[in-house]
């Protein structure tokens, strides 16, 4: 399928490329893929664009101002044309993208079923268009111009998103997600549309809301992106309850931490009620059970109704409980009932994935902080600074630092890095960072400490490998394959000594093992290297290390990085190519070691759009 220009009328029937090109429209980046017409086609249409702006990211067709929008309108308006296609037509899809000169955006879609023209929102004479999926309103609203191209052999819709995407509207801006859970939500019922729906539309709607809550790590957005899905079309009312283990113990249950209401006006009054009448559930049941109806607070047309309670259940643990009415009913509709049960399993999955999730990160933050110092020491007569930032906030990260007095007027610092994240890397910076402080202390020299540490984290791997290998063989299997088994243990390492010297400046004696080599500023701006390369600690048995000594007058500045510096990437380049970091280090003569850490981390993030993949460290340590 080619990709052709976009003609400027809003959703016209006329062929796509009957239309000059806008001026300059020629394409930046573009791509294209055939789908099977399947319920997973729209989670692989959105993975292959998000890919898209990724890549383009990284080759600097895009910026950071307004793509982030752009690329979160391009998700959902793609997902929906999909949709769209595999619930109309059924057969196989065809999508191309690109991404336009001018920053904007297009995509087209086609499948080979002559279905009939989808209606426009914005003609209130058009036929209306059955809820088979969510109609073309999501396009309607995010995109510049769209429309339909009918073929003998098929149709193609095309939208076409402005650059930047659309403007957020004013007041509070929802996040994205809400944003496509409003649209995904189907419209309000119809009298003897319910039925129409649910035979026709339910199960892209399930499939698209399970993609959706999916890929949420926060309980609470969960409980928000639900009462979006359900209000207005499955119910006129809802609430969500969340229960930890001390509400399930107690049997007390807080107030619902999410209430939604087709008329907003009725929400907190609606909210009120609900606190008064938690639900009690009876075991370990997910539902539906009934639920009181809180008719003084949904006004007069509220006065009668039917209520009923979904218990939040997954792994056999029950996580809250979902409350759905109705103004008007006696009683849910069986097909009702049974698709908020299929759509509450997917919500407290999602639950049980964000708490573990929160759980997690708490149990990482709390290893990191323990991994780490307290604070950088201070060295009588050194100014030093220091910028740390593990990828993922949460930690363990794979970088680690240290300052600390070594006794006899001797001060030592390390900057390492461990192969890999998480439990493995903290084990090793467990294991290192103590190490070091104490063989320092016991009065080894830099290169003996390195020696030591060497054989220490070879002696662990192997010990960690053979009570592997032993509890393998008890559990009746056979000896590890290639490739398999505990890794290795590999750690990179700069350490370092520093000596004052009795008229002003510092002695260092210091060592590099497989790290970043650290780089010294005279005032004048001069940068030389005070260290050479050697073996990484932890893979060589019986390695020899060897330290180097350099002299830091006052004005002198230290600087000592890991290679989320150095390897810091944008598009092919690297940013310690060409001696990149020297340079940008020459440019910070005549500044103080914070101001150095501030200016070095800053070039270091500008350096690509995006954000650093990779954990950063870097400590200065300038002689006063």
């Amino acid at each position: 399928m080619d990709m052709a220009a976009i003609p400027t009328q809003r959703a016209t029937d006329a062929p796509v490329g009957d239309t000059p090109a806008y001026p300059g429209a020629g394409p930046l980046g573009e791509g294209r893929a055939t789908l099977a017409g399947s319920l997973a086609a729209p989670g692989s249409a959105r993975a292959l664009v998000r890919g898209a702006f990724t890549e383009w990211a990284g080759l600097g067709l895009t910026g950071p101002d307004g793509d982030a929008r752009l690329a979160d309108d391009a998700m959902a308006v793609v997902s929906e044309l999909v949709t769209n296609a595999v619930v109309h037509a059924g057969t196989e899809v065809e999508i191309a993208w690109r991404l336009e000169a001018t920053g904007a955006f297009t995509v087209e879609v086609h499948d080979h079923h002559p279905a009939r023209a989808p209606r426009d929102p914005a003609d209130p004479d058009a036929p209306e268009m059955p809820e088979h999926g969510r109609g073309l309103r999501l396009v309607a609203t995010l995109a510049e111009t769209w429309g339909v191209t009918y073929r003998s052999d098929g149709k193609t819709l095309w939208a076409r998103l402005p650059p930047g995407g659309t403007e957020e509207p004013e007041g509070p801006a929802p996040v994205p997600a809400l944003r496509a859970a409003e649209a995904l939500a189907p419209q309000p019922q119809r009298p003897g549309g319910d039925r129409d729906w649910l035979g026709r539309g339910a199960l892209s709607f399930l499939a698209e809301a399970s993609d959706l809550l999916a890929g949420q790590l926060d309980e609470n957005l969960v409980a928000a992106l639900t009462g979006q899905l359900l209000v207005p079309r499955l119910a006129d009312w809802c609430a969500v309850w969340l229960e930890d283990e001390a509400t399930v113990r107690t049997g007390c249950a807080a107030g619902p931490v999410r209430v939604w209401h087709t008329h907003e006006s009725r929400t907190e009054e609606l909210h009120r009620a609900l606190e008064k009448e938690p639900p009690r559930p009876d075991g370990v049941r997910s539902g539906p059970e009934p639920y009181p109806w809180p008719g003084g607070a949904l006004g007069p047309e509220g006065t009668h109704g039917t209520a009923l309670a979904y218990r939040l259940i997954a792994g056999g643990r029950p996580l809250g409980t979902l409350v759905i009415g109705r103004c008007g009913l006696l009683r849910f509709p069986d097909e009702v009932t049974g698709l908020v049960e299929d759509l509450g399993r997917r919500v407290a999955l999602a639950i049980g994935a964000a708490r573990q999730y929160a759980r997690q990160a708490t149990i990482s933050a709390v290893l990191q902080r323990g991994l780490l110092p307290g604070a950088v020491a201070e060295i009588p007569g050194v100014r030093s600074a220091l910028v740390y930032e593990p990828r993922d906030k949460g930690g363990p990260s794979g970088d680690f630092y240290d300052i600390f007095p070594a006794g006899d007027g001797r001060w030592c610092f390390a900057v390492g890095d461990v192969q890999g994240k998480g439990p493995e890397a903290a084990v090793v910076i467990g294991l290192a960072r103590p190490w070091i402080r104490l063989l320092a202390r016991e009065g080894y020299p830099v290169a003996g400490v390195l020696d030591r540490l060497n054989q220490l984290l070879l002696d662990d791997a192997t010990e960690a490998a053979d009570a592997a290998a032993r509890a393998l063989v008890a559990a009746g299997g056979g000896p590890f394959a290639p490739g398999e088994g505990p890794q290795s243990r590999f750690l990179s390492l700069l350490y370092g000594e520093l000596t004052p010297h009795a008229d002003g400046g510092f002695r260092c004696v210091l060592a590099s093992a497989g790290h970043p080599l650290p780089l010294v500023l005279s005032p004048d701006g001069a940068v030389r290297s005070a260290a050479r390369p050697q073996t990484l600690l932890g893979v060589v048995e019986d390695e020899t290390y060897t330290s180097e000594s350099v002299e830091l007058r006052p004005g002198d500045s230290l600087l000592c990085v890991t290679d989320g510096v150095t390897e810091r990437r944008s598009g092919s380049r690297q940013f310690d190519d060409e001696d990149g970091l020297a340079h940008a280090l020459a440019g910070c003569a005549g500044l103080d070691a914070g101001r150095i850490a501030e200016r070095i981390h800053d070039l270091v993030l500008g350096f690509a759009p995006d954000l650093p993949d990779d954990d950063l460290a870097l400590l200065v340590l300038q002689a006063e």
